[in-house]
Order: C-alpha cells, then structure tokens, then sequence
C-alpha cells in the first residue's frame, strides 16, 4: 500500500485529475480522504480563477476593433481620503495573461499579493505608467477633475499608444476613442491591473509620508478619514498634504 508520504506528494504536484486518484476515493485511511480533499480545493479555486481571468479578458476584448488592438485600463486609488494624492495608472497588457490568473479588483486582494502581482505587471505588460495628482491640484481644481486629468495624464504617458482606452468610470477626453466602465476593476482584467499599480504605488507613496509626518498615522489608515485619523487631526491639525477643500480639514483650518 503507498504511504501517505508518498501520496501527499503525487497530489502536491498534480495539475489535473488524473485516473489514479480514482482508487484514492476508495482508500479507507481518513488522512488519505484529506489529502484528496485538499487538492480538490486548490484545484476548484483554480479553475475559478481561471474562469474569473478568461471572463475578464473576454470582456476587453470585446472593444477591439481588429485581433491585434491594444486595450489600455485605467484606474484611479485615492479619491476618498482626507490627505494624500490621487494616484491613477495606465496598462496595456499582453494578449498572453496566462501569468495573471488571480488578478482582480486591488480592494479585494491582500497586501502581499497586491505588490506580487504590480511587479508582475510592470515586468509583463506591453506598456504601463503611474500618475500623480498632488494635493494642491485637488484643491484647485476639485477632486472629479483632478481625477480625470491624471487619467488622461496617465493615458498619454504609455510609452505605447493603446487603440481604445477603458476608464474605470470616467470618461476621458483623449486622442483615441475611450469608454466609461461602471465598476471596470471587476469587469475587465486591464482595468484591474491598473487598479494594482494605482493602489500599490499610492500605498508606497503614504508610506513615505509617514515618515515625514509620523503624528498622523498614514501607514494604517493612507489619509482616509478613520477614527484615529481624525483623533490626529484634532491634536495636531492638518498638515501640508491634507486637502484644504475636503470636510473637516476646511473647517479645521479656518479657526483661528
């Protein structure tokens, strides 16, 4: 009878189902029972994710106009918080996305496997960049057009012009034809990789700023209006990157 030992590993590298795991079913040792039910976890969440990326890339490939189109995403992470930028991307991907399976909407995903998956789309994509709209320009020119600048921004700065852009529910004024996605970072799997490199490289950024103003907390909250976040603010007051023109950072620093 093969051990357990043995069986553990036969499963640990097996792809797919194959006829020998068959007589595993029949195997009366309740360890072996686990195992199998082990591996036939890991291998429906793969196939559901590999559905979930297949659905995604349908879905943009449904605004090109011929095979070979380029279908850039964009996306946008930090129009909410009280400080900080807005930080939107721009990313082409790769007709072969084999590599990205497991590759959804940023609030969804961990940390750890936020920065795995942005390093993988910087390697892998045809073209990516990052933008980002500093605080002063929200307060100048508000937050839904500071928003759509730095897409368009972020749009024209891909090293490789896309043939149709998909904007995470904006619509973009650009040189090639865009469209607005209600919910895009769920729907299209361009748009969600943006939403990786916007998310990850705004996270980076309220990192350093932590540093700099370590008072505020900006590591665990990234210039939301949390609890603590507002604690801070009432000790402390706002600093140079708190959005003088969103509420309680107005009123804040109109006292006296």
């Amino acid at each position: 009878m093969e051990t357990t030992a043995s069986i553990k590993e036969k499963l640990l590298h097996a792809e797919t189902f194959e006829p020998w795991m068959e007589e595993l079913k029949s195997d009366s040792r309740k360890s072996v029972q686990q195992l199998l039910a082990s591996w036939q976890r890991r291998f429906d969440k793969k196939l559901s994710l590999l559905r979930n990326l297949e659905e995604k890339q349908g879905f943009d490939r449904q605004f090109k106009a011929q095979a070979d189109a380029l279908v850039a995403g964009i996306d946008e992470a930090g129009r909410g918080p009280l400080a900080g930028p807005v930080v939107t991307a721009a990313v082409i991907l790769p007709e072969d996305c084999s590599a990205f399976i497991g590759l959804d909407d940023s609030k969804i995903i961990a940390k750890a496997k936020r920065n795995e998956l942005a390093q993988l789309i910087k390697q892998q994509a045809i073209s990516w960049s990052v933008h980002i709209q500093p605080p002063e320009a929200i307060d100048r020119l508000n937050i839904y057009q500071a928003t759509k600048q730095s897409m368009e921004a972020a749009a024209i700065s891909l090293g490789t012009a896309p043939d149709v852009v998909l904007a995470d529910a904006m619509k973009l004024t650009l040189p090639m034809p865009s469209e607005a996605i209600i919910k895009g970072d769920a729907k299209s799997l361009c748009i969600a990789a943006a939403s990786i490199l916007a998310k990850t490289g705004r996270d980076d950024l309220m990192d350093e700023y932590a540093e700099m103003y370590p008072q505020y907390g900006f590591s665990k909250h990234a210039g939301y209006g949390t609890k603590d976040h507002l604690a801070a603010l009432e000790a402390h007051g706002p600093c140079p990157i708190h959005r003088k023109t969103f509420e309680p950072v107005k009123s804040m620093a109109q006292r006296p």
